[in-house]
Order: C-alpha cells, then structure tokens, then sequence
C-alpha cells in the first residue's frame, strides 16, 4: 500500500473518530479559533476557495495539503467535500509524516 492510499484510509479513520471538520466556511471558523492542525483542500478546487483557505492557513501558520483531487477526498471520508481540517494533534502529526512536510 503507497503513502497515498494510507493517506486516504486514514482520513476515512479520522472521519469515524469525528476529528474533522468539513466545508470552506467551517474550516475557516476552525482555524479563527485555533482548532485545526492540518488542512486538506482539494487539487481542482476554485481558486477564490484556495486564495482564502492557503492565506487563512499561512496566517494562523497550519499546513496546507493539495496533492488530492475533491473526487479523492470525497471518496475517503464519504461526503463530497473540497476542504478538509484535522482537529486532533496526533492525526495531523500521522499525516505529516506520510506526507514528509515539515
């Protein structure tokens, strides 16, 4: 199994531990409130939505992950979604490590 795949199964694993939050504008809420760790936005995402989620991300300082289509990261967690937030530390250490950001 690649990095990819675990990513994906991960997130799925994530999702049954209610660790995320779903949707640009709950995300956005999120991260004024210091409570996500990591963010996943989809690679085909508009780009108003990536504009105000990279500079919300770089403001608050929370990496941002955009190797993954919204189809990709739909399929993981089940709903259809473009932007995803980690809420829990140990998730998004587990997914830093596969995705070997820094």
């Amino acid at each position: 199994m690649n990095n990819q795949q675990r990513i994906l199964n991960l997130l799925g694993l994530a999702r049954r531990a209610s660790q995320l939050t779903t949707g640009e504008g709950a995300v956005i809420k999120s991260l004024r409130a210091q409570q996500i760790k990591l963010i996943f936005l989809a690679s085909d995402a508009g780009n108003a939505t990536k504009k105000k989620v990279t500079d919300k991300a770089n403001f608050y300082r929370v990496p941002v992950c955009q190797q993954f289509s919204q189809q990709e990261l739909s399929i993981a967690i089940g709903q259809k979604r473009t932007v995803i937030g980690i809420k829990q530390v140990g998730f998004a250490n587990q997914f830093q490590k596969l995705l070997k950001i820094e």
